[in-house]
């Protein structure tokens, strides 16, 4: 019986590095060298199966609109994304780091309403409300480092992972709003339609994430 097509978006960057030799270990391995190439489609060893490569942030929303079938993109990411058509079946335990609160080092607790700079807009708004704090929210594309630096914000939200850039610029990490790891994703829509093909990548991607505790 011949496989359907299946599409796989991986996301561009270091979650990649982390996520080629998983797949490999999975049996899926792409037909070239993805990091020396300029193409964003890769066959791979299964004339059924493509690798798209991304960036992070259109992983959901290739897989959510039937684009791709199966996803890897950072739970930062799926957090901010609107990820109702998406199933997250699997952590794959990579590209691990920690979604944080920081401000200037040894700054007082800001009080009353408060601004805070981010590009992880939904996530931030969650947060603070939750935490019952009203905040005004600051969309930045990068550099969140500068905001309290520059009396644009009082706090960030940004991604950490060794702190070493909050520390060069005078910033200390407050509160971790959420641990984060690169995730599986599969689209509702292809885990009806495909399941018999969809379940057994995801365990051996599951298998292969075991060998590794």
């Amino acid at each position: 019986m011949s496989q359907q097509p299946l599409t796989i978006a991986l996301s561009k960057g270091r979650i990649l590095d982390d996520t080629l030799p998983l797949f490999e270990e999975a049996g899926i391995v792409p037909a070239e060298d993805i990091k020396k190439s300029r193409k964003l489609i890769f066959d791979t060893n299964h004339d059924h199966i493509k690798l798209v490569v991304i960036r992070a942030t259109d992983v959901p929303t290739y897989v959510q609109y039937g684009a791709a079938d199966i996803g890897v993109a950072g739970k930062d990411v799926l957090m901010e994304a609107d990820s109702t058509g998406l199933y997250e079946p699997l952590d794959l335990n990579i590209a691990t780091c920690r979604l944080m609160t920081a401000a200037l080092k040894g700054a007082p607790e800001p009080t009353g309403r408060i601004k805070v700079a981010s590009k992880f807009v939904g996530v931030t708004k969650r947060y603070f409300a939750e935490q019952g704090k009203q905040a005004d929210i600051i969309k930045l594309y990068g550099g969140m480092e500068l905001a309290p630096i520059m009396g644009l914000a009082d706090l960030i939200v940004d991604i950490v992972d060794t702190g070493n850039t909050l520390r060069a610029n005078g910033l200390e990490e407050r509160d971790l709003i959420a641990p984060i790891s690169s995730r599986l994703v599969v689209g509702k829509a292809a885990m009806k339609m495909k399941h018999r093909q969809i379940q057994p990548i995801i365990d051996k991607l599951a298998q292969a994430v075991d060998r590794r505790r």
